[in-house]
Order: C-alpha cells, then sequence, then structure tokens
C-alpha cells in the first residue's frame, strides 16, 4: 500500500492561474522521488501540498488511507512529515545536538553520525559549521524524527558539487536504508540521477520515468 497518494490533484492561484492539473502519483516507502521542472513550474506547490502546508484546489492527498484535509493538515505535518529546506531552518543559537532533540527524544548522535557529523562538530553552535554540515544536520532533524515521509526542497541548491552529490547520497540512504519516503525538488539533473522515481513538471502536468527505464 502506498504511504501517500495524490489524486487528480489540481492548483490554481486566486486569480485563476493553473499551475497543476490532474496529477496522479502514488509513493511508497524506501524510494526516493525526485521532481524536476523549469522555474515556476509548480514543483514547490507540489511538495507544499504533500507536506500539507497548502491545499489543493482540485482533488485530494492521501496519507496512509486518511485524506489529509479530513485528518488535519497540523496533525500531517506534526506525525508524518519532515521538511529539509534549502535554507537548512536550524535554530542557529543551538548545537547540531539540539537542534536534532528538537525533533526525537531519541539520542541525537546516531542520526548525526549517519550524515557524517562528529562528535565535536555536534557541540558547536550551528553558525560555526559550512553549508554543507548544517545541511547535513537538517537531514539528520529528519532522519531522527519519527515521520515516515521525508520533503526536501532544493537541498543542494547552495551548496557546491561535491558536497552537493554527497548531499544526495545521504538522502537516498534515508530511502533506502531509513525505509523514509524521500521527495527532492531539484534543478539538478545530477541529484535526479540518485532517484528511483524522477516526476517531471511541464505546464501544469506531470511524467513519470523510473531508474529501471533510464537505465536501458
Amino acid at each position: 500500500m502506498p504511504i501517500m497518494e495524490l489524486r487528480n490533484v489540481g492548483y490554481s492561484y486566486e486569480r485563476g492561474t493553473k499551475i497543476l492539473k490532474g496529477v496522479n502519483v502514488s509513493l511508497e516507502e524506501g524510494r526516493m522521488y525526485a521532481i524536476l521542472g523549469p522555474s515556476g513550474c509548480g514543483k514547490t506547490t507540489l511538495l507544499s501540498l504533500m507536506g500539507g502546508l497548502d491545499s489543493p484546489t482540485e482533488g485530494s492527498v492521501i496519507c496512509d488511507g486518511c485524506n489529509i484535509e479530513k485528518m488535519g493538515l497540523a496533525v500531517h505535518r506534526r506525525k508524518n512529515v519532515a521538511f529539509v529546506f534549502q535554507g537548512y531552518n536550524l535554530i542557529d543559537y543551538l548545537t547540531p545536538r539540539e537542534n536534532v532533540s528538537l525533533t526525537s527524544k531519541l539520542p541525537p548522535m546516531p542520526a548525526l553520525e549517519r550524515v557524517g557529523i562528529t562528535e565535536e562538530e555536534s557541540r558547536r553552535s550551528v553558525l560555526k559549521l559550512s553549508g554543507g554540515q548544517q545541511q547535513r544536520v537538517a537531514i539528520a532533524r529528519a532522519l531522527a524524527s519519527e515521520a515516515r515521509i521525508v520533503l526536501a526542497d532544493e537541498p543542494t541548491g547552495s551548496l557546491d558539487e561535491a558536497t552537493a552529490a554527497e548531499v544526495a547520497s545521504i538522502l537516498k540512504a534515508t530511502a533506502h536504508e531509513a525505509g523514509k519516503c524521500v521527495v527532492v525538488v531539484t534543478h539538478s539533473n545530477d541529484v535526479a540521477k540518485e532517484a528511483d522515481v524522477v516526476f517531471r513538471l511541464r505546464k501544469g502536468g506531470l511524467t513519470v520515468s523510473y531508474a529501471s527505464d533510464r537505465k536501458r
């Protein structure tokens, strides 16, 4: 059973501009998904609908068999979803340990070590970490949470090529090894290559390709 489904989802702005139309997708745990498309095509809007940050103007978003509108968007965000943003969204006066502890009652170091943050780094203010290290902390925070769905909005957009590749690899491992459903909005074809499934948005519509198809 899919952990999340979008059923005939559409989204229009107040002035009537339709940015998404008839989107139907199913998402499973243990897979990494990438959303590609030109600027302004609705990638972040689609991620926001999945995360319960906004509501579709048509259709429905289903999580664990329940319409998230009926569940309550705040409940969905709290119980089912962890976000990773390009801007990290860490509390800058706290350490990595403290940031991760905000989302989980479990010890923070296993999640931090999984993404390459050392014991010594875990005790620094996050302001003293590089951009790549801060993004790792943001991913560790998502890993440590009980949420089964990780939604990442341009998580490598401000990183250099080598660090971006490392972050993409961590996100892939989050799906394959931690068993979470990982969805990544990206402009990067290199990040998309790490995904099991790629959604391409164009003119409000969505096409799907699978890793097995791309390897043929």
